[in-house]
C-alpha cells in the first residue's frame, strides 16, 4: 500500500510541475495563430511583430519566452516567425526536466 501511494504521489507531483509548461506552450502556439491570422501582417515592421508578440505573452503570463527567442525572416512579401525556447523545471533535489519548443508560421510566398 505504501509503495502505490507513492508511486501515485510520484505521477501527481510530475504531472503538477509539467503540466504549466504545456499550458504556457499552448498560449504561445495560440499568439502565433493569432498573428498568423492578421491581415496586415506582411506590412509591419520586425519590431512591431515582436512588440505585438510581446504584449500578447504579458497579457498570458508567459515568461519563458524572450526576444531571443523569437526568429522573424522577412522577404518582400514572404514572413517567417520562429520561436525556439526550452523551460527546465525543478522537480525534487537535483531532478529536473527540460522541455524543448519549436514553433514556426509563414505567411506569403517565398
Amino acid at each position: 500500500l505504501v509503495f502505490v501511494l507513492g508511486f501515485i504521489a510520484t505521477i501527481v507531483l510530475l504531472v503538477l510541475k509539467i503540466a504549466p509548461i504545456y499550458i504556457d506552450h499552448g498560449k504561445v502556439a495560440s499568439a502565433l495563430s493569432a498573428l498568423e491570422k492578421a491581415d496586415d501582417l506582411q506590412e509591419k515592421s520586425q519590431a512591431e511583430i515582436r512588440e505585438g508578440l510581446s504584449k500578447r505573452f504579458n497579457i498570458n503570463y508567459v515568461y519563458d519566452v524572450t526576444q531571443d527567442d523569437i526568429t522573424i525572416t522577412k522577404h518582400g512579401n514572404y514572413l517567417k516567425v520562429a520561436i525556439e525556447y526550452e523551460v527546465a523545471r525543478k522537480i525534487a533535489g537535483n531532478l529536473s526536466v527540460l522541455v524543448e519548443f519549436n514553433d514556426v508560421i509563414e505567411v506569403g510566398q517565398k
